[in-house]
């Protein structure tokens, strides 16, 4: 069982049982719950900053980026600063997709396969993604797995890095849900990994990757992150990790059965997603 596997098993409002012991159990430390990645503080604000600029404009490179800094923030950087802390965060200035998964050129890639593609039914395809999520003493990673016909998140994960590991897991827990005809990823290295891709096609699914530098080909998914930043992630401030499970977990809960869709005529994604399943079945 992996580190991250090990935290989501914690407890933190048990009354049966200590953190300590929980920690104990799982043979992990206490301290390891409540570490963020550092940075200087006043880095670490203007990444805030950055990731709030970048939600609203998601084609921004480093050049707007530093100009909107300096117009809304009052905040004069150098470009070179800049693109230092959007590679920090995985945000690639020369390109508008977010390279929260940057590319490994020994990784087989694969083509787009959703040129004219309109999905049609629940599960038929697919979409996933990494974002960075602001704590308030660092940042975390959030990854999800979006059906793009109804909106509905499948599965979501959130970890201190974005590593291939964060991914598997994201797709495992879909995958217990159920099977889509179609994944689509973009071209970063953990999607194009040996073993993700190795899930996948044992699972009889299609694999379609984004052409790089552009960013429309997962906009479902894209526009999950400005809903979630700009409806959550913005509006508590999480103090740390396990504070921003708990409070995505109460998030994505309301998002999937509560929330309703204009492009869904008004309902719910869970109501989508579930009601024509079940017809289907």
């Amino acid at each position: 069982m992996s580190h991250n596997e090990k935290i989501a098993l914690i407890e933190t409002d048990s009354k049966s049982i200590s953190l300590a012991r929980q920690t104990q159990l799982l043979d992990i430390s206490r301290s390891s719950l409540y570490y963020e990645p550092k940075e200087n503080a006043q880095d670490k604000d203007i990444m805030d900053k950055i990731d709030a600029i970048y939600t609203d404009y998601p084609f921004y490179g480093s050049r707007r980026i530093r100009n909107e800094l300096n117009d809304r923030y009052n905040i004069r950087i150098c470009r070179e600063h800049t693109q230092r802390l959007m590679r920090l965060m995985g945000i690639e200035a020369l390109h508008p997709k977010p390279k929260t998964s940057i590319g490994n050129k020994q990784h087989e890639k694969y083509p787009y396969l959703l040129k004219n593609v309109i999905a049609n039914y629940p599960n038929h395809i697919w979409g996933t993604d990494i974002t960075y999520v602001k704590l308030k003493q660092g940042w975390a990673y959030l990854s999800a797995m979006l059906d793009w016909y109804s909106r509905y998140v499948v599965a979501w994960n959130i970890s201190l890095s974005m590593e291939t590991e964060l991914c598997m897991e994201t797709l495992g827990n879909a995958l217990s849900v159920a099977t889509p005809l179609i994944h689509n990823s973009d071209q970063g290295s953990q999607y194009t990994d040996r073993q993700y891709v190795s899930m996948l096609q044992n699972n009889g699914i299609s694999v379609s990757m984004d052409g790089r530098g552009r960013c429309m080909d997962n906009i479902f998914t894209e526009r999950l992150w400005r809903t979630v930043k700009q409806e959550n992630v913005y509006l508590m401030g999480y103090e740390n990790i396990l504070e921003a499970r708990e409070g995505l977990n109460r998030y994505f809960a309301f998002y999937n059965n509560k929330r309703r869709h204009q492009s869904l005529g008004y309902k719910t994604p869970q109501e989508t997603y579930l009601l024509i399943n079940d017809t289907r079945m």
